[in-house]
């Protein structure tokens, strides 16, 4: 039946790849390693750096003889109506097919980091919001949703989730990012990868490495962080999300760490990712990221050599579109100057994925059937998803006055730029935001309800005003303009001076506090944390939510008006002061409060923090045994019990403190944490499977070891809201631990009888 060992599908994919790269001629080879991006030079704002600069018209005649490695974003580049954007894929991809002559279609990527960044797609909260939820069964589940929805349009991998752990919150891709903490960026954004995967679609893994650790929070700014930073904070959600989530693709950094491009780094793309960890998927390149060696870090001096440096190095594709590993890498293979074993290399991998994604089967047509009608990319289901992670998501910070829930017949003055905005709602990689700004005569594409108008569906007995002088209470609605360099106040490219809330909102907020004595809550819609201090104690309540996406309007009112018990937790401090940055609550003891500097980095809410409208009590915490052995486990247990009038749900937080380390430790630093959803006086025992691998660290560069000693697990409800503590005493000899070690700690949380 089939001619060729490469067109067999009982074969493994490793043996049909093989074949078939031996058969490719070397033109052949390079179009597998390139994308094509149709309407990026279309007018309009960049929404990659330098977008229109490196931009080129594509020669599609001239290119598809040859094959096509990827396409760059079909859906998510102009407002396309779905079922019309999957016929026309699906048209596009059979052109592709048919130019070639092994017929191998074209890998589809998309953006999907708040949902598929599709015009009438669902719109789900930011990353920062995920990572409020400390609930990662839930973010699998709306991966794995999202995952589907791309899928079912023809689809195959997703440039998501972004895995940089915050370092300073002036930078504008904050609200891309999970949290300030390792393992709560690991935790939540392997479970968002092992959802998108469980659905076929390819995880992309961003960014590949240091990013969010630049000078100043600036984009693309340098990176100057030692290998220990690296190790222990940077790359531990990176490892966990390859081998606990299943990621099948990495996509390089823009910045150079101490100088090396991370595009240009063969000991980050091949030493370690790929020899060290054992990756066998596919590196892509950040958009424009093999140019940049050329035109911006300036450590090559031609597209070609600059394709050549990142070949080396382990970037396997040039995305969004084809310039360095186009004619430029053909002609340096063929003058000699690269080795063509570094092309077949990248080659393999690309058709190794290919393989396993079905493009080389010879029936792949038939696999992805598209219906003739209209495609719903925001069913009842997926909304509910969305309202499910936007409530989850909303913190709420402090309710001194316990003016909240709101009573449901007050009369309540609505007030602020964003009670009345959708765009409040939406960060800077969903579709109206990114995309639809630039057609302004276009329908937003779903529905999204503004916080007012939310309210006024919550509260039918409450009188809602625009003036703050004869209400009972105030809610000022206050955020961010997501956008992309420099066209809003988060986003990519809009990173901010300091933390002072934008747009001339801290002089608004001053003033309505000066001209009323009625309470007012504070409502925030934002991309990052921003600095509070200067109205501590001056308002009633404060509510945090991160871009919360189309049903984050009744997300936000559900909690105000008590419908929805918050149970979100801070996954980055809330700062006191606009300058005292960067900060995170991961410091050794000289990077806290102390007499050596009059400068007080003390958060006003710390890391983990956020309130209930129920009590809880925590009982009975301590350990299995109060030894373990440095290759062995304990039990951690503790009994947490619902004392108010309300369900709620408690976020049990487990932090390590090692009292002496020989290299300087944070002081705390999380290694567990479980949602605890208990009715009015019900109890559950909560059981943290700890291991002695969770307090290995860095001793230095590529030794990480586990130590033996007096460690202290503390049972806490936020980074610096300890309940127990628990003292172990690790014993045995000290151990090395690599790429195998354990990275998570398990939880079981048992409902006892009442």
């Amino acid at each position: 039946m089939h001619h060729h060992p490469w067109q067999d599908t009982s074969r493994p994919a490793e043996e049909r790849a093989a074949d078939l790269l031996s058969r490719m001629t070397l033109e052949e080879k390079l179009a597998q390693l390139s994308s094509i991006w149709p309407g990026s030079e279309a007018e309009g704002e960049d929404v990659a750096p330098f977008q229109h600069e490196v931009s080129e018209a594509v020669d599609l005649d001239g290119l598809l003889p040859h094959g096509l490695g990827q396409i760059t974003r079909p859906f998510g580049t102009a407002p396309v109506e779905p079922g019309e954007g999957a016929r026309a894929l699906a048209a596009f991809q059979k052109k592709v097919a048919a130019a070639n002559r092994f017929g191998i279609p074209a890998l589809a990527h998309e953006e999907c980091l708040t949902g598929f960044t599709a015009w009438q797609a669902t719109i789900f909260p930011t990353p920062l919001a995920w990572g409020a939820t400390f609930d990662p069964a839930l973010v699998r589940e709306m991966a794995a949703a999202i995952g589907a929805s791309m899928r079912s349009v023809g689809i195959h991998q997703g440039l998501s989730p972004v895995l940089d752990v915050v370092r300073d919150p002036r930078w504008g891709r904050t609200e891309e990012s999970i949290g300030e903490d390792p393992y709560l960026v690991g935790t939540v954004a392997t479970a968002y990868v092992a959802g998108l995967e469980s659905s076929g679609i390819v995880a992309t893994l961003k960014h590949f490495a240091g990013y969010s650790a630049s000078r100043g929070g600036r984009n693309h700014a340098p990176v100057s962080i030692g290998p220990r930073e690296l190790a222990d904070v940077i790359l531990p959600p990176f490892e966990m999300a390859l081998r606990e989530g299943g990621a099948r693709s990495v996509m390089h950094a823009y910045n150079d760490i101490d100088g090396v491009p991370a595009a240009a780094n063969p000991d980050l793309l091949t030493g370690l990712l790929r020899e060290e960890w054992g990756f066998d998927g596919t590196v892509v390149a950040d958009y424009f990221g093999i140019s940049f060696l050329e035109r911006n870090h300036r450590v090559a001096d031609s597209p070609a050599r600059a394709g050549a440096l990142a070949l080396a190095a382990g970037v396997d594709v040039e995305l969004p579109s084809v310039r360095c590993y186009g004619e430029p890498l053909l002609k340096a293979v063929r003058s000699g100057e690269v080795p063509e074993e570094l092309v077949d290399r990248a080659v393999l991998r690309v058709l190794r994925q290919k393989c396993e994604l079905g493009l080389l089967d010879p029936d792949w047509t038939q696999s992805s059937p598209v219906s003739e009608g209209p495609i719903d990319l925001d069913p009842p289901a997926m909304r509910a998803l969305a309202r499910r992670v936007a409530e989850e998501s909303v913190v709420l910070l402090d309710n001194r006055e316990g003016v909240l829930p709101l009573h449901p017949t007050a009369r309540i003055a609505v007030v602020g730029p964003y009670a009345n905005e959708q765009s409040a709602m939406l960060g800077c990689y969903t579709f109206p935001r990114h995309v639809g700004v630039e057609h302004p005569e276009l329908p937003v594409g779903v529905e999204i309800p503004t916080l007012l108008d939310a309210l006024g569906a919550e509260l039918p007995g409450a009188a809602l005003t625009g003036d703050p002088g004869d209400a009972d209470v105030v809610v000022a609605v206050l955020g961010d303009r997501s956008g992309l360099f420099g066209r809003g106040t988060s986003g990519e490219g809009c990173d901010a001076e300091d933390l002072t809330l934008p747009d001339g909102q801290a002089a608004f907020l001053d003033e309505l506090l000066e001209s009323t004595d009625r309470p007012v809550v504070l409502v925030l819609l934002t991309g990052r944390p921003y600095a509070l201090g200067r109205w501590e104690g001056r308002l009633a309540a404060t509510v945090q939510a991160f871009f919360p996406g189309e049903e984050g309007g009744p997300a936000v009112a559900g909690v105000l008006t008590g419908r929805v018990n918050p149970s979100g937790r801070l996954p980055v401090s809330v700062p006191r002061g606009n300058g005292g940055q960067p900060w995170t609550y991961l410091a050794p003891p000289l990077g806290l409060k102390g007499a050596a500097s009059n400068i007080d980095p003390t958060p006003l809410y710390p890391f983990g923090h956020g309130l209930s409208y129920t009590t809880f009590a925590w009982e009975a915490a301590g350990a299995d045994s109060d030894t373990v052995p440095t290759d062995g486990g304990t039990g951690v247990r503790l009994t947490v019990r619902n004392t108010g009038e309300r369900a709620g749900t408690e976020v049990v937080q487990l932090y390590l403190h090692d009292p002496v380390a020989r290299t300087v430790q944070p002081v705390s630093r999380l290694i567990g944490y479980a949602r605890v959803t208990l009715e009015p006086g019900q109890a559950a025992e909560v059981v943290f499977d700890f291991h002695a691998d969770l307090t290995s660290y860095t001793l230095r560069p590529g030794q990480r070891i586990v130590e033996p000693g007096a460690v202290e697990l503390r049972l806490a409800a936020s980074s610096a809201d300890v309940r127990h503590t628990v003292p172990l005493t690790l014993t045995g000899p000290e151990r090395t631990v690599g790429h195998d070690r354990r990275m998570s700690c398990g939880t079981e949380v048992r409902v006892l009888a009442s």
